[in-house]
Order: structure tokens, then C-alpha cells, then sequence
């Protein structure tokens, strides 16, 4: 691939809470997340208000080959515009500290769902959740005939 200055390469890998610093971590401990992937690190950098992101699947880090772990390439020029980072490791905070609060949003809220408890739903939708799990239930030979055997 060709050198382009304009842009910088982000790496999931530079958020993983469960790494150190040694390891290939980046950003700190309070802009980290767990169990980091592209995905995440592509909503986060749109809700920071990066508008020039490129995603890249399946390649790896150099120091990290057996994981195919994806990165985004962004804009430099573009970062300075739209969230005023100068720096690759202001970009890399930034993105950290929204994609850290987006995971414990959704893990409250995942949270509260389960401390609700299940819905009450309408009786028809009740009995066919219940119909569905015996249709996939095999059956018990129940049904032979007298004098037949296997």
C-alpha cells in the first residue's frame, strides 16, 4: 500500500482494557474498552464527528499477526477539521473516551432489561414460543407399532 501523510492508522488492538501499555495498548486505562472490534471502533469514530474514515477488514497488526483484527485509516486533515485533534493520540482518546461510555450505556441498559424481568406478551405469541420448541424436539418413538422393530 502506498504512504499517504495525510492519513494514520487505528488499530483496535490500541483499546483492549485487558492489555498493558507493554503490550500494545495506547490510549488509558479510562478511554480503554473491553473486548475491542472494528465495528465498535467504527461507531465510536462517527460519533465523535470523523467524517474521512476508511475501514479495513481482516488484516492484522504487525506485531499482532495472528489476529485479523481490521484498523480504520483517518484523515488527518479531516480530524483537524471536524473534532480540532492535531494529533493521532488526541484522535485515539477521544474516540476511546466515547466508545468507553457507549459500552457502559449499553451494558445499563442490557442491565435494566434483565432487572425488568420478560414482558408480558399476548397469549397468541406465549403459545407459539411454546408450540415452536416442540416442533424441534425429536420424537421419542412413541408412535411404533406393535410387533416392528428397529
Amino acid at each position: 500500500m502506498e504512504h499517504n501523510p495525510d492519513r494514520v492508522s487505528v488499530w483496535p488492538g490500541y483499546f483492549n482494557a485487558k492489555t498493558s501499555r507493554r503490550s500494545g495498548r495506547r490510549v488509558p486505562k479510562d478511554a480503554s474498552v473491553l473486548k475491542p472490534d472494528l465495528e465498535g471502533l467504527y461507531l465510536a469514530a462517527r460519533k465523535v464527528g470523523l467524517k474521512k474514515i476508511k475501514r479495513e477488514d481482516g488484516t492484522s497488526h504487525p506485531r499482532r499477526p495472528y489476529s485479523k483484527e481490521g484498523r480504520l485509516w483517518v484523515s488527518t486533515t479531516g480530524a483537524k477539521q471536524s473534532i480540532g485533534a492535531n494529533s493521532k493520540e488526541e484522535v485515539m482518546q477521544l474516540i476511546g473516551g466515547v466508545w468507553r461510555q457507549m459500552q457502559k450505556d449499553r451494558r445499563a441498559s442490557e442491565q435494566e432489561q434483565q432487572a425488568a424481568g420478560p414482558k408480558t406478551g399476548d397469549r397468541r405469541a406465549r403459545s407459539q414460543r411454546k408450540s415452536g420448541n416442540k416442533a424441534n424436539k425429536p420424537q421419542s418413538g412413541g408412535f411404533r407399532k406393535r410387533g416392528f422393530k428397529n
